[in-house]
């Protein structure tokens, strides 16, 4: 089967905890200090879909990686502001599953008619960081000793890539179920498969 992206679905929370579980348990990666049962993924992944992106690459029907967005704040006026996040199978890093995902979810996300996305990366980890300013992400600042986590404190590096041009005052942004299943839904879907090295 060729390797598609794709909006996640409530049964693909075993593979994605999977691939989340050794980033909480051995990195500071994420800090969440407790591996997220099944449940709760699926909950996280439903809860998620009913209004914004998350995706999941999918080769030979092993998922490989996947990519979400969430709020960047609760109030309103930050509704046009999105924060995004990718993790990727140990073994399929270095093939483009990242940037592919990311390519996807950005081009739907201007989509829906957001502006920015913010990406956190704790620090160091040149990898993230060079990923993320390949596609364009620009340093904005560091939340210092944010964090503590495998005992020690750690730094927090912010980056921001804006979506949408500023033409004017923005409407809301479209939520996911009404945007999903347009023709250009389908070419911003697809627009990351170009990108992977599989």
């Amino acid at each position: 089967m060729p390797p598609v992206i794709r909006l996640a679905e409530g049964g693909d929370a075993a593979p994605v905890q999977a691939i989340y579980a050794p980033v909480v348990r051995d990195t500071a990666i994420s800090f969440e200090l407790e591996i997220p049962d099944v449940p709760e993924m699926r909950r996280r992944i439903v809860n998620a879909l009913e209004g914004l992106p998350w995706l999941v690459c999918e080769s030979d029907e092993r998922i490989l990686g996947y990519a979400y967005a969430g709020p960047h704040r609760a109030r309103a006026a930050y509704q046009w502001s999105v924060e995004v996040s990718v993790y990727v199978q140990a073994d399929a890093r270095q093939m483009g599953v990242g940037r592919a995902l990311y390519r996807s979810l950005f081009d739907l996300l201007t989509l829906q008619g957001f502006r920015n996305a913010f990406a956190g990366i704790t620090l160091p980890n040149p990898a993230s960081v060079a990923l993320h300013e390949s596609l364009g992400f620009q340093p904005i600042g560091v939340y210092r000793d944010v964090g503590h986590k495998l005992g020690r404190w750690h730094d927090v590096g912010w980056w921001q890539l804006p979506l949408g041009e500023d033409d004017g005052p923005p409407g809301p942004p479209v939520e996911l179920p009404s945007a999903a299943g347009s023709p250009a839904w389908k070419a911003a879907m697809e627009s990351g498969l170009g990108l992977l090295r599989l």
